[in-house]
């Protein structure tokens, strides 16, 4: 497991833990979209469903991969 520090909507500062290969691909996400692992988290926090941002997360970054 990673935690990472990130910035929700630039003002919520919160931790999240990940599995490293979850972290890479955010990373290489937020990379194509050129935006900030900050811009990605805090869109995906706008619009979950679930309740842990960690799932909302994972879930996210399957889904974006299943659309390649």
């Amino acid at each position: 497991m990673n935690k990472i520090s990130v910035l929700i909507a630039g003002r919520h500062a919160t931790s999240i833990s990940l599995e490293k290969e979850f972290v890479e691909a955010l990373k290489e996400i937020a990379a194509s979209r050129k935006k900030s692992i900050n811009e990605i988290i805090t869109q995906i926090d706008a619009s979950r469903a679930e309740k842990n941002l960690s799932s909302a997360i994972r879930v996210y970054v399957l889904k974006t991969l299943q659309q390649k």
